[in-house]
């Protein structure tokens, strides 16, 4: 009988050795034998065990492997490898510690995380990189690629030791010669690459310039990233020879050179890429052949891949070839790539360790899911500033069409099926509709875009909406359904967010490496992460008290249960506290529920949770069953897992189930045990053995009661002894797939926060409105602002007052809290909701409320607006301003927005100082100074 583990070790030591690496035990090292050598079950410094593989580069530690058993999920072991990667024992030649380079691997599925990026994140790859690129990366003088083009990079490229580093640093883009709507492509999608997305899609209507705009940014990320080497895929080879064409002609903005007196630009015609080449240009189908190590007919470049694609309704998957290693392209740009995505060409992107960028005029929905929606023309990336929170929850509803609805994916498209036990997964395409609804949904069905599109929401409302004006997220505690969607949600919230390994940490039963409390307390207490995705670990009785929102993308269906989830968020946090985990809170002072599955709405039951072994393999659970075990949470783990079952078996499989175990069911064998489990029917067995009558209420002896619950239950589990049925329903669990669905793009149907959230903010308006109303002979700035026109000028110094008694018990308001109220009751007549309050904000709030203002407008573009009327008056007057008194004229006015006025000693502060102070805004507007300053402060706080 094979071993899971072991098999998937030795298939491990064969990809290492594919890509070069001498493979040895440690006691049989030698780390100068080749210039990559992994030593197996490398001994580690006390505290942190055994390396499953210590990876060696040029005689110097450089990473670690930590290998697992197929159909483990990954995400989970990142901790563990990176214990591994601060364990080397001291005196060790190592490139640095920790340890840079970390993978994860199964041997099927394997995770790397860079750890010299500069927010280090796991990302899946087809196998391991070769040896010399580890060294490259390293900086080592030997190694390959940009060692070699060191003369053309420049500065920029030299920023850093990755290209996600050398990123960060690009000059900006020199827009001559190109139109807008390709500047945009380029600035959306270096956006997009500095924050690590692996994937892009641009589309641009025929015509419109695609190809030049990739060309523009090639060769911007060639001579600024340093990317070593890019593929740039056509699905004809006519397209080719054009593509070639164009980068022939392509004159760089930055020198007199063309492209390729630059870099070297191939046109593969055969199978051997050019080592020297920066840029190849290939057709998809030409690309597959070379990985499966076949040569190409000629005729065939020039096929269509739709037709060549539909010849495999179960395409042949791509191994590891050596002679391409996964690192041979750092970017791939897919031309018309809503034609190359599919069935047999998928497996052609994935196989290699780049980031994927699609050019397209007709995207379809499966293209969309395949970039990750990403689609960088209309990217936006939307800020907002800090809020006031309250111990009282609000909820937000995310409702979504597949959600709601589920989906279906017509006859002709290809899905993705993943094999439960293995996690490998394949293509295929459908001959029949697919239909699914949501009760199947991360269980039967994984959607990609219903969990991307509830975490974009989640995103794009979080600053605006959910918790205004905040730009660290706030600690986010996710339900999720079981541990695989839990791993889900987990990669797609930290692509979504654009953030690094330690933004979003699975915190579930399988999570290894570090212990699970371990994590909830960096959970509870590091700024890092600020999103924990759980089953049902932290549903009850950890106290978290940094947790500002519940998200659930999970049903509950125990009223108690919920209650004790809702819980995570409710406790009170010191300022000081909160601020150390969340530095831009001020205060908690409420939490929000998101709901994304409607389970606030949902009607629950006193009923109790069926798992009670959630860390006991469904296996042993029927072991311990056919050992004699009838303790009650082994046998509720085993009928709520049954009852999981009923939903994922074909009829083939339910016929076997029901031929062994005397003609029941899943569903069946489940029911019994529960039933069996009830006390009431031990206590009627016991009547009935001891022949004791209807209504005859005598007390039943403990020791019958006993023999009465061991012969009901015997009866219930009496089909488990039968070991066949035992292995047929364990293999019937493994064997299980997951159908992928890429196709489904899903829609928003509705956002908002629930009526008890609405009635809070109308409460916190009235309760504003008769505060002014009551105060207004008392507070000056209310003074001022009643009196129309102003008796007098309102000063910061008022305002300031005004803000200290609104902030004062009972009130406890501030001005974003009071702007957010109004904007959830009169959306129509309220701007700027989504951007940062400042102190002058209260003076339009105030007018607002005593309804001087039809709109409620912040205060600075009520100034803006007065300033350009002035502007334009003095024109019209015949007195103009040059450019640079404008400049300062603006300074003025922004002045004026956050302080009410201007008196000259102002200009010897910032930002008046840095320009040439008082004594320059004389010189610039000499003796009308003084009345130009009158005038301002006058006419703008106005």
């Amino acid at each position: 009988m094979s071993n899971p583990e072991q098999d998937a070790r030795q298939t491990i030591d064969q990809l290492l050795q594919g890509a070069g690496w001498q493979v040895c035990d440690a006691a049989a090292v030698n780390i100068h034998a080749a210039r990559g050598v992994a030593v197996r079950e490398f001994p580690l410094k006390s505290g942190h065990g055994f390396a499953d593989y210590l990876l060696y580069v040029d005689g110097k530690a450089a990473g670690v492997i930590e290998a697992k058993r197929q159909g483990m999920t990954l995400s989970g072991v990142e901790v563990q490898a990176r214990k591994y990667t601060e364990g080397l024992p001291s005196g060790l030649p190592a490139w640095h510690n920790p340890l840079p380079f970390a993978y994860q691997s199964t041997g099927v599925e394997t995770r790397f995380t860079n750890g010299l990026d500069p927010e280090p994140r796991a990302r899946p790859v087809f196998a391991f990189h070769r040896p010399e690129l580890l060294a490259e990366w390293l900086g080592d003088a030997g190694g390959t690629g940009m060692a070699q083009v060191a003369d053309t990079r420049g500065r920029y490229a030299v920023a850093g030791r990755t290209v996600l580093e050398r990123l960060q640093h690009m000059p900006s883009l020199r827009t001559e010669g190109l139109w807008p709507a390709q500047i945009q492509a380029i600035r959306n999608l270096e956006q997009s690459l500095r924050e690590n997305r692996s994937r892009a899609l641009i589309q641009m209507a025929t015509g419109s310039g695609k190809t030049f705009t990739a060309i523009s940014f090639i060769y911007r990320l060639l001579r600024f990233a340093g990317v070593r080497r890019v593929l740039f895929l056509v699905d004809r080879g006519n397209l080719g020879d054009q593509t070639l064409k164009e980068f022939q002609q392509y004159a760089s903005p930055y020198n007199n050179f063309k492209f390729h007196e630059e870099f070297i630009v191939q046109r593969l015609s055969s199978n051997t890429i050019d080592q020297t080449a920066r840029v190849c240009i290939c057709t998809i189908q030409r690309l597959y052949a070379m990985l499966r190590g076949k040569e190409l007919p000629e005729d065939l470049e020039d096929v269509s891949v739709d037709q060549l694609g539909g010849l495999f309704k179960r395409p042949e998957p791509i191994e590891y070839n050596p002679a391409i290693p996964i690192e041979t392209f750092d970017i791939i740009v897919t031309d018309e790539c809503h034609r190359s995505i599919y069935n047999l060409w998928a497996q052609v992107l994935e196989y290699f360790d780049a980031t994927l960028i699609g050019l397209t005029a007709t995207p379809s929905k499966q293209t969309f899911g395949f970039f990750h929606q990403n689609l960088v023309m209309e990217y936006n990336h939307e800020m907002a500033v800090a809020d006031g929170v309250n111990v009282n929850y609000d909820v937000y509803r995310i409702r979504t069409a597949i959600t709601e609805a589920g989906s279906k994916v017509e006859a002709g498209y290809s899905v993705q099926i993943q094999e439960r036990d293995t996690r490998k997964k394949r293509w295929e395409q459908l001959d029949d509709d697919f239909s699914y609804d949501p009760n199947q949904l991360d269980r039967d069905v994984v959607a990609p875009d219903q969990i991307r599109k509830i975490i974009q929401t989640y995103r794009d409302k979080l600053f605006t909406e959910i918790f205004p004006g905040r730009t660290w997220v706030p600690k986010t505690l996710i339900f999720a359904k079981d541990d695989a969607h839990a791993e889900n949600i987990v990669e797609i919230v930290r692509e979504e967010f654009g953030k690094g390994n330690a933004f979003a940490q699975k915190i579930t039963y399988r999570s290894t490496g570090a212990k699970p409390k371990d994590l909830i307390n960096e959970f509870r207490t590091s700024p890092m992460p600020r999103v924990a995705v759980t089953v049902d670990m932290i549903a009850t009785g950890t106290d978290i008290k940094a947790v500002e929102v519940v998200m659930f993308m999970r049903a509950v269906k125990s009223r108690s249960f919920f209650e004790q989830m809702k819980g995570r968020g409710v406790r009170v946090i010191a300022p000081d506290d909160l601020q150390n985990v969340t530095p831009d809170a001020t205060v908690k002072d409420h939490f929000v529920i998101v709901d994304a599955v409607g389970v606030c709405e949902q009607d629950k039951t006193d009923s109790r949770p069926m798992e009670q072994k959630p860390t006991v393999s469904f296996a042993k659970l029927l072991q311990a069953v056919a050992f004699g075990n009838t303790e009650d949470d082994v046998l509720t783990s085993l009928a709520g897992r049954l009852a999981r079952m009923e939903h994922r078996m074909s009829a083939a499989d339910d016929k076997q189930i029901r031929a062994l175990s005397g003609g029941l069911g899943v569903k069946e064998l489940g029911h019994h045990i529960v039933a069996a489990l009830n006390p009431d029917r031990h206590i009627e067995q016991a009547r009935a053995d001891l022949g004791i009558a209807p209504g005859d209420d005598q007390p039943i002896p403990e020791p019958a009661l006993a023999a009465a619950r061991h012969k009901v239950i015997q009866e219930a589990i009496k089909a488990f002894y039968d070991p066949k049925l035992r292995e047929a329903i364990d293999e019937i669990k493994k064997k299980n797939e997951v159908v992928i669905d890429h196709v489904s793009a899903d829609e928003v149907l509705e956002t908002g926060f629930s009526r008890d959230a609405l009635d809070r903010a109308k409460g916190m308006v009235q309760s504003f409105e008769a505060f002014i109303r009551e105060h207004k002979d008392e507070i000056t700035a209310l003074q001022v602002l009643y009196s129309k026109p102003y008796k007098q000028r309102l000063t910061f110094e008022a305002v300031k007052e005004l803000a200290g008694a609104i902030e004062k018990p009972p009130y406890l308001w501030n001005e974003s809290q009071l702007w957010n109220a109004y904007a959830a009751l009169e959306k129509s007549r309220v701007k700027g909701a989504s951007g940062r309050r400042i102190l002058t904000d209260l003076v339009s709030l105030v007018r607002f409320a005593i309804h001087q203002d039809n709109e409620l407008i912040p205060f600075p573009e009520r100034v803006n607006a007065n300033f350009r009327a002035w502007l334009a008056g003095q024109e019209s007057a015949g007195q103009p301003f040059t450019e640079e008194q404008r400049r300062w004229l603006e300074m003025i006015r922004d002045h004026i927005a956050a302080n009410l006025g201007i008196e000259p000693d102002d200009f010897n502060y910032a930002p008046f100082v840095q320009a040439g102070g008082l004594g320059k805004v004389h010189q610039l507007f000499g003796d009308r100074l003084t009345a130009i300053i009158e005038e301002l402060n006058e006419t703008l706080a106005a």
